[in-house]
């Protein structure tokens, strides 16, 4: 499967525009714009679309699977030659999925699976993303009671995270050196939700806690409030390399943030979806492998990017990557982060 990944993330960042068709329409149907991080995926997905001479539509779902819908008929209607659905529920998104496959328009899932042969799933190898936050957890805090903070349950890469996380702790928890003292689903990933939901946590277990596992950043800010008004600090991990986030790791408020380089990902769906309309089958899309990992085990065109893991002795690499700067990254910084010395 590494294989795979590190082939995918080859094939897909070599993809050439030059074959591309010019002057398409390609629509984009956003979930919502509630994480930072997608205002720098679309920034790079539109680059990517606009070099093919194509022209970039998109629509904020805000959270709603009924907004969407009608987004994506709205894009229908615009004459959109390919569809990237960053999908807010993924069941629910079934019938516009249905209509753009009515209309010959082809369908990238972005980021979220979107289980449904006629799409092409673009991500980053989530279970490994659930597998590296758990494992940098674990080092700093091998045993002991710990706390799970799931995303929203309607979305699959909360299960897939969670099976990343299952596969390191597992065997401790058989064993009984860690125990799960809570574990909960976090309606909308919101951060206000899993800070009252890590506050629950800490009232049931009289702040016995000694580690948190949070599945996104923003969730992860939500649980540092919470341990940090009870006076604690525990390792806590998140993913998607928010700045806020690279800055408590500086810190020593968050173990690590898996980073995914949404640059990569936009990049990479941009050239998909423009190749897609082109007319190019989805199983030639250079690099794309065979998944089947959802939940119905539906096989499906995808690339699974390679995530990257920021600690304080790797945090560096986002600095490099001019996706934070070094002042950003190390403002209040311990002396030991390798980076901001």
């Amino acid at each position: 499967m590494r294989k795979l990944v590190l082939v995918a993330l080859l094939a897909a960042t070599s993809l050439s525009t030059a074959a591309f068709a010019e002057g398409k329409k390609i629509g984009v149907s956003w979930a919502q714009f509630q994480e930072e991080r997608w205002k720098i995926d679309e920034a790079a997905m539109k680059a990517a679309i606009e070099a093919a001479g194509d022209i970039y539509i998109s629509a904020d779902a805000q959270g709603s699977s009924e907004k969407q819908l009608n987004d994506i008929d709205a894009l229908i209607s615009q004459g959109v030659d390919a569809l990237i659905i960053n999908a807010w529920d993924k069941d629910a998104i079934g019938p516009a999925v249905d209509k753009a496959a009515n209309e010959g328009i082809p369908v990238v899932g972005y980021d979220r699976l979107i289980e449904d042969s006629r799409t092409f799933y673009l991500t980053f190898d989530n279970i490994g993303v659930g597998r590296i936050i758990a494992e940098e957890v674990m080092k700093a805090q091998p045993e002991g009671n710990y706390a799970i903070i799931k995303g929203d349950p309607g979305d699959p890469n909360s299960n897939f995270l969670r099976e990343g996380m299952e596969s390191v702790i597992g065997d401790a928890v058989k064993a009984g050196k860690i125990k799960i003292v809570g574990e909960t689903y976090t309606d909308g990933w919101k951060p206000d939700n899993a800070q009252k939901n890590m506050e629950q946590i800490l009232t049931a277990n009289n702040n016995a806690v000694d580690a948190v596992l949070a599945e996104n950043d923003g969730m992860a800010g939500g649980v540092a409030a919470a341990l940090a008004a009870q006076g604690l600090n525990v390792p806590l991990g998140g993913q998607d390399g928010d700045l806020a986030a690279i800055n408590r790791v500086a810190r020593g408020t968050q173990t690590v943030s898996v980073w995914k380089d949404s640059r990569q990902l936009g990049k990479a769906a941009g050239e998909i979806a423009a190749a897609l309309a082109d007319g190019t089958a989805l199983d030639a899309i250079p690099g794309a492998v065979k998944f089947s990992g959802g939940e119905k085990g539906v096989e499906m065109n995808a690339i699974l990017l390679a995530p990257t893991p920021l600690t304080k002795e790797t945090l560096g690499l986002a600095i490099e990557g001019g996706h934070i700067t070094k002042e950003q990254a190390c403002e209040g910084a311990l002396p030991d982060v390798v980076a901001c010395q």
